[in-house]
């Protein structure tokens, strides 16, 4: 199957990063190298890109498409991005001018019914983001207890229901183990009432979310890494993080509003923590609604930004 992913807010994305056309750049999520396409174009044969992805489907699209068709030094990279500095540290590189993120799920990994994420299409109960793991959703799903599984449903999709599909998952899988997403979709529909079926968002979406977010470690790693990625920032560079969901938006939002005042000492006492700003001019932006009527899956994303002091 090929790699196909539509990259939001592309355009606008590389035209925010990159000030610098000798400057190195950093995109942490290559999925099908929309974004790095993007950047790769506005840098001259003195710049570098470093790309990232832990899926090896990624990889190998992204060198594909980036090595040897731009002018700049390409570098593709297979790593997970919390692992930013080792990566940095194995190039030589000590400060960068630009770090982009393309946070949660690619269209690719969503329309590949082989890779598990979806629950409009049966597949095997995978949802590994690195296939070389060994951890997956039917870990989760048959050997999680009834109460962790209705706790990262509740914290990672924000079902109302996530005890009753935790409970009707349990008494499931005492039957027999559920190895496939179908399966796991009827048990979900089994576990919502049906007038709450009704209204809202397909039945499955926020328990397959929740249990993707816990295969994957998406979120613990989150708060450490864009810390880490403004810290390799050169001053006057720039990051940008997309997000789909509020969860994770509300990690980065956090983060930058956080290295953005610096000072972390109670209020009204004086400062002795020390610490000074390294963001400045944070915000965000959301695509238009033309990118919206061409590609749906860009309306619950948010473009955040900030410069390194």
């Amino acid at each position: 199957m090929e790699f196909r992913h539509v990259s939001i807010l592309r355009q606008e994305c590389a035209d925010f990063l990159v000030v610098n056309p000798e400057g190195t750049y950093v995109d942490c999520t290559l999925g099908g190298a929309g974004h790095s396409q993007a950047i790769a174009d506005k840098l001259n044969a003195q710049g570098t890109l470093v790309g990232m992805d832990r899926d090896g489907d990624a990889v190998r699209t992204a060198e594909e498409r980036l090595v040897g068709q731009f002018p700049c030094r390409i570098e593709v990279i297979r790593d997970n991005f919390k692992n930013l500095d080792g990566v940095l540290d194995g190039l030589n590189i000590v400060q960068v001018d630009g770090i982009f993120f393309d946070l949660g799920v690619s269209s690719y990994q969503l329309d590949n019914a082989e890779r598990g994420f979806s629950y409009k299409q049966d597949g095997p109960l995978d949802m590994r983001m690195d296939r070389n793991g060994e951890f997956s959703a039917y870990q989760v799903v048959n050997s999680y207890s009834e109460d962790d599984l209705a706790e990262i449903i509740w914290n990672y999709g924000e079902e109302r229901w996530a005890r009753r599909i935790a409970q009707f998952i349990v008494r499931g899988r005492k039957e027999r183990p559920i190895t496939t997403t179908f399966e796991l979709v009827e048990i979900i529909k089994k576990a919502i009432p049906k007038g709450a079926r009704k209204e809202g968002p397909h039945p499955g979406k926020r328990t397959f979310q929740a249990i993707r977010i816990e295969v994957n470690n998406e979120l613990k790693i989150l708060d450490n890494t864009m810390r880490t990625a403004v810290a390799r920032l050169k001053p006057g560079g720039r990051i940008g993080v997309i997000t789909f969901h509020s969860l994770e938006d509300r990690i980065v939002k956090k983060v930058f509003q956080e290295l953005q005042k610096g000072c972390i000492c109670p209020p009204r006492l004086p400062c002795v923590c020390g610490r000074k700003p390294s963001l400045r001019d944070v915000g965000n932006m959301t695509p238009s609604s033309e990118e919206i009527m061409v590609n749906s899956r860009a309306r619950s994303a948010r473009f955040r930004f900030g410069i390194k002091v």
